[in-house]
């Protein structure tokens, strides 16, 4: 087999090798990043889950504060 074509396999077989050593560097980083996301996701669906209470609360209390606010209505306005 001449040089020539020996020295082409080994530069091929190390452009190669570079490429694939650069995609698993990727792939590695890109699982990093998942983790991240992940962990980010599921403090974010905590605190939906902490305030989700919230809203609903506010009806209940509207209606309890119903006879109160029927009160007010009923005192007449002072002219000033």
């Amino acid at each position: 087999m001449p040089t020539v074509a020996i020295v082409t396999l080994v530069l091929a077989v190390l452009i190669i090798a570079a490429a694939a050593l650069g995609l698993i560097r990727v792939i590695l980083h890109l699982t990093a990043i998942r983790r991240s996301l992940d962990a980010l996701d599921g403090g974010v669906q905590r605190i939906v889950a902490q305030t989700a209470t919230v809203p609903s609360v506010v009806p209940s209390v509207n209606a309890s504060l119903a006879p109160v606010r029927d009160f007010a209505a009923s005192i007449p306005e002072e002219d000033a």
